[in-house]
């Protein structure tokens, strides 16, 4: 693992500084440790709380990396906080590694296939010759199946097939789905010349990291597959993957167009012509897609699984037949009792994330390609609406190639988002959709290296802070919508903003399940983590990148004059119908809260009896950089945390999603795809040496 440098730990003399722990992961995996207990720890916890977080590569051993990537990129460690024991809590940790962790480990350099190894770009690990790693990094998913004896739960990330772990062992078991089941991004186009990404073994398949399950319904798991012409402009710039160093005079060819075009003549030019960077990039999409006869297609499908058999999926389809296309990603889905949604959300994974490092030796030029691909995402949320009675009979990809269409309802709301919520009941076809938005914040960026401070005298930005998220650029707002799901009106919006909660509101918890094991008809009370505002993390490139942004709440000069001051980190509970913030916790200065989870107490039905357990970060003056577990009372909040746990060993950094599940075993359910049936023939279409790789180094660690 890396270890931070004395010259990284630096301190800082005005404002909040960003705690080097949330930027610390080790990759060591560990068993039945036990956490030691500050404060009183409440009797009656139970069960068994899982967190997930991105922390390192094989490559890099944990966090942070070296070369600055985004701490966003990495293998998903699992761990899993156990409240079994009356006054002990025991942590357990694993990696996640699917076929592709150990086809990654086995390129490292050095080594026999080296020359297949998988690199870092942007937020995606891309080798040209094996495909795209599922990092399976990023949430999980309870399921209780009816013929189910305990709870399966799914771990997930947005560019790959959902895993089902053993909740006992944390060990992967099977993937949801076969690759024969799952369209890849760029199973579409086949250009020799170039690549050939229907030979990837590791297929490049766009997900949701929030799948959905009714466990009121039918039981059943919902989920997407879905594809975006734009990407297959990756397949072009294969020379970027394949040189370090270009000729000086293209190089200062390229710095000068590209300093040009981000002249403000140019960009109004570009702005009132293309209408944004975006429609550039289309139109080179679909010029690229002329030259080699090949239209690029835009695709999605839901797909619902039964727990045991094959996956169905239905394509979906605006009302006037023209195909329904994401521009972004579809983070996240929810599911009520006759509809399931789909959310274009605030999260680009798209070229401008891809080149994150493609000139090692010249920053000068990453820095301008990086200003010429710029975007922030869409200010407004197109989501879409299926009625959950058309999914019938729908094609079942493992044994039919005949597409099944349905039709979705588009809504359009003001204001971009990454995660949503909905009330599992209806009401005569009404939906409630409850909305954290992320004002003028660009998720998928992170700190490079030649970042500088937004304000005056723009000085770099902490080395260790390279690879970190930036700060919002506008206040966070909460949204609650109904909507009706047979026409798409938008029946009644209301958005507030807090000045000391709402900044970057993003992870949520609340009570998921009923003791009855249903799905509750509606939220009454939801908690939501916000990621303060930081000094060191308003920079001059995400401020100029949201110069204009359209729904500005805040003036952006206050903003930075706020950033410079610091505002806390807050952990707060939304009373949903009346739009008011019932209670929150404000964190000291320095300190960063994320994963926050929900635990009952006892059989309770109250969404406020039981408590809140949530990751912490911040810089101990004698033990340095610390992470370490909190756990609130959900009826105080702001009473502080009861407890706090930690462990030197556990080192955990940028946390994400969480589950908690009352009791965990060893798998029961049979379902399993076999590992080598499921890569065979993928890995058949490729050279000997591949499939040798997948023979010797793969298949073996699957039985």
């Amino acid at each position: 693992m890396n270890e931070p440098t004395q010259s990284n730990t630096k301190a800082v003399t005005d404002g909040c500084a960003v705690p080097q722990s949330i930027m610390t992961a080790y990759q060591d995996e560990l068993d039945n440790v036990e956490l030691e207990i500050e404060g009183n720890l409440p009797n009656d916890l139970q069960g068994h709380v899982f967190i997930v977080a991105p922390v390192g590569t094989v490559e890099s051993g944990g966090l942070p990396f070296r070369d600055g990537d985004s701490l966003l990129n990495g293998d998903g460690m699992i761990y899993r906080l156990d409240f079994d024991r009356p006054g002990e809590v025991r942590v357990k940790t694993r990696l996640v590694k699917p076929p592709d962790y150990y086809a990654d480990k086995a390129t490292q350099p050095g080594g026999e296939y080296e020359k297949y190894k998988f690199l870092n770009r942007g937020i995606a690990r891309l080798s040209m010759s094996l495909g795209l790693r599922n990092q399976l990094n990023t949430a999980f998913l309870p399921m209780k199946f009816a013929a189910d004896s305990c709870d399966r739960l799914l771990v997930t990330y947005d560019a790959g097939r959902p895993y089902e772990i053993d909740t006992d062992s944390l060990e992967v078991v099977t993937p949801v789905g076969s690759n024969k089941e799952w369209r890849g991004e760029l199973d579409q186009l086949k250009i020799p010349i170039i690549i050939n990404p229907k030979k990837f073994p590791c297929k490049s398949i766009l997900s949701t990291a929030h799948p959905a399950f009714d466990y009121s319904g039918e039981g059943k798991m919902f989920t997407v597959n879905y594809g975006r012409s734009a990407a297959s402009f990756i397949e072009g710039i294969q020379w970027v993957y394949e040189i370090e160093e270009i000729p000086q005079l293209i190089e200062e060819i390229i710095v000068a167009l590209t300093g040009f075009c981000q002249t403000d003549f140019m960009k109004d030019i570009s702005r009132a012509v293309f209408g944004f960077s975006r429609d550039i990039v289309e139109n080179l999409m679909s010029s690229i897609g002329s030259i080699f006869g090949k239209e690029l297609e835009d695709f999605t499908y839901v797909v619902c699984w039964d727990g045991v058999g094959e996956l169905e999926r239905w394509k979906l389809v605006l009302p006037d037949g023209t195909p329904v296309k994401i521009e972004q990603t579809i983070h996240q889905i929810g599911v009520t009792k006759d509809y399931v949604v789909l959310m274009d959300t605030a999260f680009i994974m798209g070229l401008e994330q891809i080149i994150n490092n493609p000139f090692p030796k010249n920053k000068k030029l990453e820095q301008h390609l990086r200003k010429l691909l710029e975007r922030p995402p869409l200010p407004d949320s197109n989501i879409y609406i299926v009625r959950r009675a058309d999914l019938k009979a729908g094609q079942r990809p493992a044994s039919s190639n005949k597409e099944v269409e349905v039709v979705a309802q588009k809504v359009v709301i003001p204001l971009e988002a990454a995660h949503f919520l909905v009330d599992y009941d209806n009401p005569n076809g009404n939906i409630t959709l409850h909305v954290a938005h992320l004002c003028g914040m660009q998720v998928a960026e992170w700190l490079r290296k030649y970042d500088v401070s937004a304000s005056q005298p723009h000085k770099p930005v902490p080395h260790y802070l390279h690879g970190m998220e930036h700060d919002e650029t506008d206040i966070g707002r909460m949204g609650r919508y109904i909507i009706n799901g047979e026409t798409g009106q938008l029946i009644e919006s209301q958005v507030i903003s807090d000045i000391k909660a709402t900044w970057a509101v993003d992870l949520y918890a609340y009570l998921d399940r009923l003791p009855t094991g249903l799905t509750p008809g509606k939220l009454e009370n939801v908690y939501w983590s916000s990621f303060g505002l930081w000094r060191d993390l308003m920079t001059k490139y995400i401020v100029d990148l949201y110069d204009d942004y359209k729904y500005r709440l805040i003036p952006l000069s206050e903003v930075i004059r706020l950033a410079q001051k610091g505002q806390p980190a807050c952990l707060f509970r939304l009373h949903p119908k009346s739009m008011v913030i019932a209670d929150r916790y404000e964190f000291p200065c320095g300190y960063m809260t994320l994963s926050p989870q929900f635990i009952p107490r006892g059989d309770g039905e109250s969404s406020t009896d039981g408590y809140i357990v949530c990751a912490v970060c911040f810089e101990d003056k004698k033990l340095g950089p610390t992470n370490q577990i909190w756990i609130f009372n959900g009826n105080k909040l702001s009473d502080g945390p009861l407890c706090k746990l930690h462990n030197s060993k556990l080192k955990f950094g940028f946390t994400l999603h969480t589950a908690w599940l009352r009791q965990i075993s060893k798998r029961q359910a049979s379902y399993k795809i076999p590992v080598q049936q499921d890569y065979q023939e993928l890995v058949d279409q490729n050279e000997p040496e591949i499939r040798k790789l997948f023979e010797n180094e793969v298949y073996p660690h699957f039985h």
